[in-house]
């Protein structure tokens, strides 16, 4: 599924509440540097030239000046602008610029709306990207294992391209502003046994996250189509007996 708008919304999320997106990449292609399994966009196809398709920030500013007045003038209450489309935001060269006039754009027009990113926390190794993500209410940034084989492996990332050592490395640094958000699944895909939540992977997961002493986990199960069909979705009571491991080393924890 693609978002075909710029700004779209805004929709129930079951995180963020009422929550107006924000697609800072192409409407009718995926890009992103992640290709991971259950990513509802499907899976990554051919981006040469695709930099072309990219809006223009000068756009962005337009459509969503004229989203948050409308709203305001029709008395909706927007819990959060939120980051998110068809792949990894903070991969528009101009990121950074466009988070400083979103938040003054929020500030002016819907002061109670939180300011989200859903991240997978690669770019974190940019020090623009690392600062602008620290000025937003909720930077939720992706860390769905924490050994390189099951990180590589849900994630299809190219390891000569993405260091999980640096972004590990990276998020431990940002530390307690970071939203952590976690898919639990298993399955298989290419050959490939996947599942994150064995002791072993489960553990090594844990001990990121507590060093990264993060204001909040989010534990979430697959919810929508998947490119690989073989995964297999978690019930909300198994989600909650990973919480309970997490609260009991003193973090906030809602799963989905």
């Amino acid at each position: 599924m693609l978002f075909d708008e710029i700004i779209f919304g805004p929709i129930h999320s079951r995180r963020l509440g009422n929550s107006l997106g924000i697609n800072l990449l192409p409407t009718k292609k995926k890009l992103c540097n992640f290709d991971c399994v259950y990513c509802e966009c499907g899976w990554n196809e051919d981006t040469k030239d695709i930099s072309a398709l990219l809006p223009q920030k000068k756009d962005i500013e337009k459509e969503l000046r004229d989203k948050l007045i409308q709203f305001k003038d029709n008395n909706t209450i927007i819990d959060s602008i939120t980051f998110s489309g068809n792949g990894e935001p903070t991969l528009h060269p101009e990121f950074s610029q466009i988070i400083d006039m979103v938040v003054e754009l929020r500030n002016h027009y819907a002061p109670e709306a939180q300011i989200s990113v859903l991240s997978n926390a690669t770019n974190l190794l940019k020090e623009d990207i690392f600062k602008a993500l620290q000025k937003i209410d909720n930077p939720i940034l992706k860390l769905d294992a924490a050994t390189p084989k099951m990180f590589y492996a849900i994630s299809k990332a190219n390891p000569k391209v993405i260091s999980f050592e640096k972004v590990k490395e990276k998020l431990i640094l940002f530390g307690k502003d970071a939203i952590v958000q976690t898919l639990l699944l298993r399955g298989e895909n290419d050959g490939q046994k996947l599942d994150n939540t064995t002791h072993e992977e489960f553990e090594a997961w844990l001990k990121v996250v507590k060093e990264v002493n993060p204001k909040m986990v989010m534990l979430y199960a697959i919810d929508r189509v998947t490119p690989e069909s073989n995964l297999e979705k978690l019930s909300k009571d198994e989600l909650e007996v990973f919480a309970q491991k997490v609260r009991a080393i003193g973090i906030e924890t809602n799963t989905y």
